[in-house]
């Protein structure tokens, strides 16, 4: 596998969750700003591999071989990012590029032994779930901030957009994983939040909790 054909295979298994019917060949030339006859070559190639389901109009699809080796990429991603924040003290808004490199060595030993040193993390830095070497995953039910009841203790678990610009903001709010998160009032108007943070009141706007994953304490 080249490093080109793993990020094709990785943006299909993120697209995929969330369009898991087929994925359009536009959005994935949109995620790797590429064109779409680029796509289209390289999902050939990707099916005769025999990792995408792939018939031209009509979207593409993982084999199961296909989302096991995804799964393989995202879980090399988040261990190298867990391993960064957690070891090398890089700050959460810093590991997703390096990340991005990392995650195409090949070494099976390297990434099940660091694994093993992280001491089998379930989640990585960002609140996002690793898969184990087989590929299972542990779920969570979380919703989203901007779905909060009222008067309801929650504790932060994650974020939707994992950019440099809303990390960076979360930080400024002191926002992070496992903060406790509780929703006081709603307005009618724009949907903006005024929460406790950690016995902290602060106003938040809708598109803020519209990122932040949360569940029940």
């Amino acid at each position: 596998m080249t490093i080109s054909e793993e990020n094709y295979i990785k943006v299909i298994y993120h697209i995929s969750q969330v369009s898991p019917k087929g994925v359009n060949t536009n959005a994935i030339a949109g995620m790797l700003e590429t064109k779409a006859s680029s796509v289209t070559d390289m999902l050939k190639k990707l099916s005769e591999k025999e990792l995408v389901s792939y018939q031209k109009y009509q979207g593409v699809t993982l084999t199961e071989n296909g989302v096991l080796l995804a799964k393989m990429i995202v879980r090399k991603h988040r261990l190298w990012e867990t391993f960064l924040v957690n070891k090398l003290n890089f700050s959460w808004d810093e590991v997703h590029e390096i990340a991005e490199e990392l995650e195409h060595i090949k070494s099976e030993k390297l990434i099940n032994s660091l694994d093993k040193f992280l001491g089998f993390p379930a989640f990585d830095p960002h609140g996002d779930p690793i898969p184990d070497h087989k590929g299972e995953i542990i779920k969570i039910d979380k919703l989203l901030l901007s779905e909060a009841l009222l008067d309801v203790d929650y504790v932060c678990v994650g974020v939707k957009n994992s950019s440099v610009e809303f990390l960076q903001y979360l930080d400024k709010q002191n926002i992070s994983l496992g903060s406790n998160i509780k929703v006081v009032s709603r307005e009618e108007f724009d949907s903006s939040l005024t929460i406790i943070l950690n016995s902290k009141t602060i106003s938040i706007s809708n598109k803020i909790a519209e990122n932040l994953f949360i569940k029940v304490q």
